[in-house]
């Protein structure tokens, strides 16, 4: 004993505020990347930079673009309209290409 002081509840109540502080370090470090509130400019990119998405069309511009990408929803082809270096393409799955250009000819 310390004092008139029991030691073990004294170094359980120190061990709580440890446990806290280690925590409170974490969730600080954690949180703590990208503060910024401005949201970052978007990086355009070639069109086989775009993983598996392959070019399906180049449309003139985005409004006919997204005319042909709700026509390809519609017929149930995931599809995406992006701008690219070389312009506004859609882009879809290898595996609904054929499927997807044929589409856009009809």
């Amino acid at each position: 004993m310390l004092g008139g002081i029991n030691n073990g509840l004294y170094l359980i109540s120190l061990s709580g505020f440890l446990v806290v502080a280690v925590l409170a370090l974490i969730l600080r470090w954690a949180f703590s990347h990208n503060n910024s509130l401005i949201e970052k400019d978007k990086v355009i990119g070639s069109e086989d930079q775009y993983g598996l998405l392959k070019v399906a069309h180049s449309p003139k511009n985005h409004i006919e673009g997204e005319m042909m990408r709700q026509k390809l929803i519609a017929v149930g082809i995931k599809a995406t309209l992006s701008q690219t270096k070389d312009g506004p393409r859609i882009l879809v799955f290898e595996k609904d290409l054929k499927i997807a250009k044929a589409t856009i000819n009809s």
